[in-house]
């Protein structure tokens, strides 16, 4: 879990740029923004699962699925609901794809240990 969630922070916060944070939750040209940034999820992820659990090396590409398909329905809740900053919903929003993204690794942590 530790692993998972030192990935996220680094993929999602660290190596996240605003054209990716802002472009994936555009109406129209979302897609390379998108995979831009889970794709650097699943390069975070491979390795640090290689290198501790190198059996689960498959987990990287399942997460970086969940990833995306978690970040496509928050860019299509914020574009077809017109959600920015100043929207009362913005915060909800953010914290409910941290909390999927969290749970993700908690299951996948969860798999991992029980494999």
């Amino acid at each position: 879990m530790m692993l998972l969630t030192s990935k996220h922070i680094i993929a999602d916060f660290v190596l996240q740029t605003a054209w990716m944070a802002q472009g994936k939750d555009q109406k129209h040209g979302w897609g390379l923004p998108l995979l831009v940034h889970c794709l650097i999820h699943l390069a975070v992820a491979l390795p640090l699962i290689l290198i501790a659990a190198p059996r689960f090396w498959f987990v990287a590409l399942i997460d970086f699925a969940i990833h995306i398909t978690v970040d496509r329905a928050k860019g299509l809740v914020s574009s077809n609901f017109h959600v920015n900053q100043e929207h009362p919903w913005f915060w909800t929003l953010i914290g409910v794809d941290q909390a999927l993204h969290h749970l993700t690794g908690f299951g996948l942590s969860i798999f991992m240990a029980a494999n």
